[in-house]
């Protein structure tokens, strides 16, 4: 089976949907999937140096919608060499044109067979971009541009696949004319942490001028963005703080330091003297340094407003570490049991944190046991892999049995 990933970008940078693609590569291969990735990145661009899969990165793409006029030519040219295309995310320009390319296709006479084409939105039509009210002129844009194009694009798809069920469920709710012709819930996978090494937590320290090492902390590990609720987190820990004498320290992780509310949260962080010497910015976090930060926490933070699934949740469970969230993180009924669950405001915030710190170390043993068998049970790689080619084979050979 030859699958092609059609994505805007597969930059780290900018979300689990591409470290979706990377993870589950090698389990894939092993039953024969042979995949390649067609983005908008630059073809220089450093962070795909390391890949194993055949990226073709032929952008960059240029404004707000990413538009690329080298991505429909390289279509017309290569999309039939593939039994699958799973485009990933929408309302940019690599969905629309996918699906113009796949329509000309349709008309070209001597084309017998199409690939399957399948949308993963990756959490993109989840109601919380629609309703929330910092994004009241955005959702206007997002529903002219439904009805114009991205309708289109999902609705003529074979199918939508989606990484959790509250994500299948929650799509649903947004638009009134969504019609996919089906829907199928793959889950998603990550790849075993690498075992721990002294190196790890030398290289997190390098980033944590000041830290105390001997202390515990908590650690939220994600973009520094307003949907990812770090303001709440901020100010819940500084109240706790003044409550409390055993609040560990904190460690906030993550690009987006230098936006505008990355400014605003360093500058909340540094109001009182309690805060300046127990609040850590480290900027983003890759490899030892990623990991380090993981299995030397605590704890694992996130109160995010909307999260489709959060790949940086499941890592934490990989590592053993017990996880704070909001119910606002699609998976968090998965993980009952290994988390600690608040809503996605200051007050539920606060009570989440201010659980955690009334467990006694016995009960956070439990639970650090059961957030790794929460990952064992429902985010490895293997069985992801394993349930992502039983469903793309059921999808084929039914529309082969159609054909023939």
């Amino acid at each position: 089976m030859r699958i092609l990933h059609v994505i805007d970008s597969m930059n780290p940078v900018k979300g689990g949907p591409s470290q979706g693609i990377r993870n589950i590569d090698k389990d894939l291969r092993k039953m024969g999937v042979f995949r390649e990735v067609v983005c908008l990145d630059a073809p220089d661009s450093s962070y795909l140096i390391n890949d194993d899969l055949e990226i073709h990165a032929i952008g960059p793409g240029y404004g707000i919608w990413h538009y690329a006029k080298s991505l429909s030519p390289w279509l017309i040219d290569n999309l039939l060499r593939f039994d699958v295309v799973i485009i990933n995310g929408l309302w940019q320009y690599h969905s629309f044109i996918t699906y113009k390319v796949i329509n000309k296709l349709k008309k070209q006479t001597g084309v017998k067979r199409l690939p399957v084409i399948l949308v993963m939105p990756h959490g993109m039509l989840d109601p919380y971009f629609q309703r929330a009210k910092e994004r009241k002129i955005k959702a206007v844009r997002n529903w002219i541009y439904w009805k114009l194009i991205e309708s289109k694009v999902v609705n003529n798809a074979n199918g939508l696949l989606f990484t959790c069920h509250s994500e299948l469920i929650l799509a649903r709710e947004t638009f009134s004319t969504y019609y996919p012709q089906n829907e199928y819930n793959i889950g998603y996978g990550i790849a075993a942490p690498p075992k721990f090494k002294p190196d790890m937590k030398n290289a997190f320290l390098q980033h944590c001028s000041g830290f105390n090492s001997a202390e515990p902390y908590l650690l939220f590990l994600s973009r520094v963005h307003q949907k990812k609720g770090v303001d709440l987190l901020i100010r819940a820990y500084k109240v706790l703080a003044d409550q409390y004498k055993n609040v560990p320290q904190l460690v906030i992780a993550g690009p987006g330091l230098e936006s505008k509310f990355g400014n605003m949260i360093q500058q909340l962080a540094s109001e009182d003297d309690f805060s300046k010497r127990n609040i850590f910015f480290t900027g983003m976090l890759t490899g030892d340094a990623k990991w380090g930060a993981y299995y030397g926490c605590d704890a694992f933070v996130l109160p995010s407003h909307q999260e489709n699934f959060g790949i940086a949740v499941a890592e934490a469970l990989a590592c053993g570490k017990p996880v704070l969230i909001s119910n606002q993180v699609n998976i968090w009924r998965e993980i009952i049991g290994g988390a600690i669950i608040g809503t996605d405001d200051f007050e539920g915030t606060k009570t989440m944190l201010e659980k955690w710190l009334k467990l006694s170390s016995a009960d956070r043993k439990i639970m650090s046991l059961n957030a790794l068998q929460i990952y064992h049970t429902n985010f490895e790689s293997l069985p992801s892999a394993q349930k992502l080619y039983n469903i793309l084979n059921s999808i084929m050979s039914e529309r082969n049995s159609e054909i023939d």
